[in-house]
Order: C-alpha cells, then sequence, then structure tokens
C-alpha cells in the first residue's frame, strides 16, 4: 500500500513537519514524521486480528519538542553514553555537552532526535518507504566533521518494521545510530510490560557503574538476572537483589550479540495477554535492552494516558555504550569517506 503524506501542525504551521503513514495490506501501520525520525504509531494486530497501537508517544506535536524519554526518534550521533562528556580521535579531544550529569547521553541537548529531517517517498523492491536524510554540520553538538545521515523506514508485507542506517563523514567522527521507540504488546495505554516474555541472544552483557556506564568489563549472564537466552518474564528478574539492576533501577544495559547477520535472531518479546510477538533482527553487535525505569512524565501520552514507570521496553540496536573509553568494544569510529551502514527489523508475529 502506498503512503500518506499529512500535516503535522498542531493547528499551526511548523517548518514542514509531516506525519508520514506507512502500511501493509495486513493491517500493520507505522505513522513516521519527520521531525526527529520519530516512530508516532505502530499499529499491529494480535493473534485475532485486533489491532493495538503498541508503541508510547504523544499526539501532540509539541510535546515532542521536550521529549525527555526520546519516544520513538532517531538518536545520534553517538546513541547511549560517553564517560565525561569527551572522546579522542586523532589525538584530538572533543568535549561534548554534560547532559546527563557529568556524561553525555544521546547525541547531546540537540540529538537527531530534535532536528527537522528532509523527507522523500522512495520505491524499494515494489514497496514505497519513507526516506529521511540530514546533514549534521561539522562541530554540531561539537562532534567532528560533516556527516550525511540517511535513515529508511519499511513497512513490509511480514509485518515488519525496517530501519536502514546510513551515513559518511568528510572527517574521522563517532557515529552511533538507533531508534529509541517503546514497546509495549498489550498497546500503548494498557499499563506495564512486566508480564512482557523477553530473550535476548546473548551469553554477555556489559555492566554498568553507578552512573549506568559502562565499566570495561563483559561478564557472562549465567546464574544472574541478566540471563535472557531462554524467554522469561520481567517481573521474574527485575525486582532480583542484584546490584547491576540497582544501578540501572531495572534494566537499563547492554547485551553483546551472538548474531552474525541480520538472518540471526537477536532478541524476542512475548506479550501473554494479547498474544503478540516481535523479534529483532539487527546487525549491530549490541541492544540496550531498557524497561522504561525513567518515564515520569507530567505530560498526557496519545489518547489522553499518562505513561509510568515501566510502560514501555526499548530494544535499542547498537555499538556498545562507552566504547570510546574501552577499546576491546566495537568501535563506533567512522573514518572519512567510509560507509556506516546498519539495519534493524522489528517483526511482528
Amino acid at each position: 500500500m502506498g503512503i500518506v503524506k499529512e500535516k503535522f501542525s498542531d493547528g499551526k504551521d511548523l517548518n514542514n513537519i509531516y506525519i508520514y503513514t506507512l502500511s501493509n495490506d495486513s493491517g500493520m501501520k507505522a505513522k513516521i514524521t519527520n521531525y526527529g525520525g520519530i516512530v508516532i504509531s505502530l499499529f499491529v494486530p494480535d493473534g485475532s486480528g485486533k489491532i493495538d497501537d503498541v508503541v508510547l508517544g504523544y499526539d501532540s506535536l509539541h510535546n515532542y519538542f521536550k521529549n525527555s524519554c526520546y519516544f520513538g526518534g532517531i538518536i545520534g550521533r553517538h546513541a547511549n553514553r560517553i564517560e565525561n562528556s569527551s572522546f579522542e580521535i586523532n589525538g584530538r579531544v572533543y568535549n561534548l555537552a554534560k547532559n546527563e550529569g557529568k556524561n553525555h547521553i544521546h547525541g547531546g541537548n540537540i540529538g537527531f532526535d530534535s532536528v527537522v529531517w528532509n523527507a522523500e517517498i522512495i520505491n524499494e523492491d515494489g514497496t514505497e518507504a519513507l526516506k529521511l536524510t540530514y546533514k549534521s554540520k561539522d562541530g554540531e553538538e561539537n562532534y567532528p566533521g560533516n556527516l550525511d545521515v540517511t535513515v529508511i523506514y519499511k513497512v513490509t508485507k511480514d509485518n515488519s518494521l525496517s530501519i536502514e542506517y546510513h551515513a559518511v563523514s568528510d572527517k574521522d567522527t563517532v557515529v552511533n545510530l538507533t531508534n529509541h521507540s517503546y514497546f509495549n504488546l498489550s498497546g500503548h495505554d494498557s499499563g506495564d510490560i512486566l508480564n512482557h516474555e523477553v530473550m535476548i541472544n546473548a551469553e554477555k552483557f556489559t555492566p554498568i557503574d553507578e552512573y549506568s556506564i559502562p565499566t570495561g568489563e563483559i561478564r557472562d549472564v549465567a546464574e544472574t538476572p541478566m540471563d535472557f537466552r531462554q524467554m522469561k518474564p520481567i517481573k521474574e528478574a527485575i525486582e532480583m537483589k542484584y546490584i547491576q539492576l540497582l544501578y540501572g533501577k531495572g534494566f537499563d544495559h547492554n547485551w553483546v550479540l551472538n548474531t552474525k547477520d541480520i538472518n540471526e535472531k537477536a532478541a524476542e518479546v512475548f506479550d501473554p495477554i494479547s498474544k503478540r510477538r516481535m523479534e529483532v533482527y539487527t546487525t549491530k553487535p549490541g541492544i540496550q535492552f531498557y524497561t522504561g525505569n525513567n518515564i515520569i512524565d507530567s505530560k498526557k501520552g496519545k489518547d489522553g494516558v499518562m505513561y509510568k514507570e515501566r510502560s514501555g521496553l526499548c530494544l535499542e540496536t547498537q555499538y556498545f555504550p562507552n566504547a570510546l573509553k574501552h577499546k576491546h568494544f566495537p568501535s563506533p569510529i567512522l573514518k572519512a569517506g567510509e560507509n556506516y551502514q546498519h539495519k534493524t527489523i522489528y517483526k511482528f508475529l
């Protein structure tokens, strides 16, 4: 089915900001805005054909202008955390915004989730897709290099949301892009996700300190609450007495994926209430499983819902956080002229 474009204006004309509705013949529908590349809504059928919106977000564009939870946005230049808000490339130190205590998170004060992207409807293999492009100028948020970024969203026949990321820079720089959608497979307005069951295809994770900064250790998940190699309910592990859960106020950690390519399943979520299932496939080496522990927002969400902590979960595919400080982590450094290219698929069953 074709992509439908409409103004996202809150009744005012605001800088060519639109909503693009991508859909298939099975009833799946994604509403995406070129403001921040935000996935506003994602409607998917359950086993009986009932369709619900399974991502958290806002009805109002103005609420996205101060999107402290990063609902649905494209995160960049660097997703997740950088210790002490600085990094070094080619002998030069770059100091970034300290927007989480002394540390840097999700690209700074104005990350990619807070800019207007150019949008184009394209055709890929007979399916219409939404192509978003943005030029992040040299020095933006003090990152080096003019970076040309492309993100392509597509809803496919098999009820998948596919996200492709591409970038190239004219200087050596840092790039780590992801999507920050919060999923609740019972529906965005259905309460917490503690009954959801989760599988993460990983033998190891990267422990954090009390500031949620990875320490550099890569630890086995065996015999810890971080072991999601088999499906288990979130509520079974999230309240266990384990220092990592205390530091994260629940799960807010990076897992070291076993997967080698897009064809291997990286993670899976099952909701026993709606019977919806979501599978995650990615080319990234890590995945941040976050249980929405810090959702404290006075603004009304979609349909007037007041979201609370653990109303949604994130599975953010990524390079490991704080990799710039730990050389044994996969590197987020992008050399000048080289192509950054990754893909993630969220498939609903």
